[in-house]
């Protein structure tokens, strides 16, 4: 029985056609939930970044799930990597099935609604890269740690997932391991290549500041050992410790830096170590 306390929920079909394979794709899965309420909102013919801009921020608003049939490539890289910045969940419908028939027919798809512009690898590239750096933020995923083109290791707020991300758009399958005193690292890490692993550090004073913001925006107060100088400057020891035993890797410090910059030079280095990353 609803009440009026009931959430319903809310489904977004975006699409750069008429909409009617995501509608109907809704609609099938909507009448396995007998008698649910789902409110369903359909938004069709999208040709612009702006227009899908305006809604993810609604879909925010709504706490609404983005059905996907984008087959425009640039429109559905933007539309997702866009997603996972402001925290809202697509399902993107086409590419697990274009993905699997592009390999089985050995030729790609076309990318428009009406055969427009061609899809090519460097956007599924993208699109793969993407996918993976989002399962394997913040230590998440191990097992298949191996299969990424980058690992970044540091304590909290040192700018690994905005990194993992940045780079993660660019194509690189990017996975992101926090340092923490008294945790031990995953074992996998141990077991990949070692020249793939970046370590990252920053200033313990502007590691306050930050720390400190990022309470606040929470809605507390900045104490406890989270945003303390002393600990942070015992934090960045211990991991300065953990970059010295593994020689391998380079250090790259954030502090100052726009985001932009450092991705560009964790892509020298990795570049310098695996120059066929850059021929894909």
């Amino acid at each position: 029985m609803q009440t009026s306390d009931t959430i319903i929920p809310t489904l977004f079909t975006v699409s750069d056609g008429t909409g009617e394979t995501a509608l109907s794709i809704v609609r099938a899965v909507k009448v396995q939930f007998e008698n649910a309420d789902i409110h369903i909102e359909r938004f069709n013919k999208i040709r612009t970044r702006g227009v899908l801009e305006n809604i993810l921020e609604r879909a925010l608003e709504r706490n609404a799930t983005v059905v996907a049939t984008l087959v425009d490539p640039e429109l559905r890289v933007f539309l997702i990597s866009r997603a996972m910045q402001l925290g809202v969940h697509v399902v993107d419908i086409l590419f697990p099935l274009l993905e699997t028939l592009s390999k089985q027919l050995g030729k790609r798809p076309s990318a428009i609604p009406g055969l427009l512009r061609a899809l090519d690898e460097s956007y599924f590239r993208r699109v793969w890269a993407i996918e993976y750096t989002v399962r394997h933020d913040d230590g998440m995923a191990t097992h298949d740690l191996a299969e990424a083109d980058i690992v970044l290791a540091g304590i909290s707020r040192t700018s690994k997932t905005p990194l993992s991300m940045y780079l993660g758009h660019k194509g690189y399958k990017v996975a992101n391991i926090p340092l923490v005193p008294g945790v031990e690292l995953p074992e996998e890490l141990a077991l990949i290549d070692q020249n793939k692993v970046i370590g990252l550090i920053i200033d313990p004073d502007r590691l306050a500041e930050i720390r400190a913001a990022r309470i606040e925006a929470l809605g507390s107060a900045p104490t406890g050992d989270y945003a303390d100088s002393h600990k942070i400057f015992e934090e960045l020891e211990w991991s300065r410790e953990i970059f010295k035993r593994n020689k391998r890797w380079p250090v790259l410090d954030v502090t100052g830096k726009a985001l932009e910059e450092n991705a560009v030079e964790i892509e020298r280095i990795i570049l310098s170590r695996f120059p066929t990353l850059g021929d894909r």
